[in-house]
């Protein structure tokens, strides 16, 4: 699943990240969300969210188990 819709990402969720410093590259961080830190209800380059590490991205896939 991808990320650009914020009626599917809750805390709690595993997702692949891409942080603001690797939008160029593309490298995805794994994590589980904290906080949804997008209001809107869709985002095209997807929701922004903060994991329980502390690291933002926005959410690329969720991680479906």
């Amino acid at each position: 699943m991808n990320g650009t819709e914020r009626s599917a990402i809750r805390p709690g969720l595993e997702v692949d990240i891409v942080l603001k410093q690797d939008q160029r590259s593309g490298k995805l961080t794994r994590g589980v969300v904290k906080d949804i830190l997008t209001n809107s209800p869709k985002h095209p380059h997807g929701i922004k969210v903060r994991l329980t590490d502390g690291q933002v991205g926005r959410v690329k896939n969720i991680i479906v188990q």
